[in-house]
């Protein structure tokens, strides 16, 4: 195995400045970090990361808490693609990611135990009950923690713009002319409630009556118990014009209650989405829907939380909030016109 003391004969230099080269420490000069760099990928040398952990106090391994109550894991759309870019920059930024579970081979451990088993520099949490006790200790633990559509426990958290991505799309779809919308809205949680507030402002802000019967519980990700509440609605003496799934993927089962009902979208009956996920746009007709821009999610909460464990910040601060886009679709017939 190729060590640093192989490295320093072949660079000509001490074992400690190829130590420093090596962990980019500023006492040593560019010319030389990248001698000793270069040197170490042409002979094969890789590091021990128990050393490296043993030295530094750091694995350089992140947690990510991800329990999804639909129990779809990581063929959640949404959260598979902000996952997907936190890996992708936390790789970046020289760190591995493991997932937090509560079980671990045939023992059941807490989510604080796992982290601690793993020896994690910090966690980041999305898509979980954050009333679970189990969540709260790992919340109120020492550990660096990042949390995504979730504020509070001043924690770093990062959330999408739900208030003014679901204000932009109601008044959408009120601008085009429609006053009966309905909204099949998901598992209660911040973000759910941040969208039926925004949703109920922006019918009220345009004098628009807030019909009880039009406001159905349902959930995220659940395209089977969405279709049900779509024909319920439907089925009213005064069935709504318009009718917005809790997200895309629930939207299926508003497509497939609309055609076993014998209507057309968007001539007999309006749907809107949330969330932009790529098969939103390749239905037809388009989803009328919000794009949350994952990417950017995924992105800033690698980032927040990486500069949380190296104290380059500190908590309390402000949520990070990433606005997403409206995407007007092809689902919201215009009424203005008729």
């Amino acid at each position: 195995m190729i060590s640093i003391k192989t490295i320093a004969a072949a660079c000509g230099v001490s074992i400690a400045t190829v130590s420093k080269a090596l962990n980019d420490h500023s006492d040593v000069s560019e010319a030389t970090k990248q001698l000793v760099r270069e040197t170490a990928k042409e002979l094969g040398y890789l590091p021990n990361s128990q050393a490296r952990a043993l030295k530094t106090n750091k694995t350089f391994n992140l947690g990510v808490l991800f329990v999804d109550k639909a129990e779809s894991g990581l063929t959640h759309n949404y959260f598979a693609s902000v996952l997907d870019s936190f890996k992708v920059e936390a790789e970046k930024m020289g760190y591995d990611i493991t997932f937090i579970s509560k079980n671990l081979d045939s023992f059941s451990m807490t989510y604080l135990e796992h982290c601690k088993y793993r020896n994690v520099d910090g966690v980041v949490i999305a898509c979980v009950d954050f009333s679970q006790p189990d969540v709260l200790e790992l919340i109120n633990s020492d550990f660096p923690i990042a949390t995504i559509d979730f504020t509070g426990h001043e924690k770093i958290s990062i959330v999408s713009d739900n208030i003014n991505g679901m204000r932009e799309l109601v008044e959408y779809i009120i601008s085009k002319g429609h006053k009966k919308i309905a909204y099949i809205y998901g598992d209660l949680s911040e973000v759910t409630s941040n969208r039926l507030d925004s949703y109920k402002k922006a019918l009220s802000d345009a004098g628009i009556e807030i019909r009880e019967d039009y406001l159905v519980k349902g959930k995220f990700h659940d395209p089977v118990s969405t279709e049900e509440h779509t024909k319920k609605l439907l089925s009213l003496p005064d069935p709504p014009s318009c009718i917005i799934a809790p997200d895309d993927f629930s939207a299926i089962g508003t497509i497939n209650a609309i055609e076993s009902m014998g209507l057309s979208i968007p001539n007999d009956i309006s749907i809107a989405g949330y969330d932009g996920i790529f098969l939103s746009q390749v239905l037809k007709p388009k989803l009328t829907t919000v794009r949350q821009d994952t990417k950017t999610i995924g992105k800033e909460a690698a980032s927040l939380l990486i500069n949380l464990i190296k104290k380059q910040i500190k908590c309390p601060c402000p949520p990070k909030i990433v606005k997403g886009e409206l995407l007007k679709g092809e689902t919201i017939k215009d009424l203005t016109k008729e």
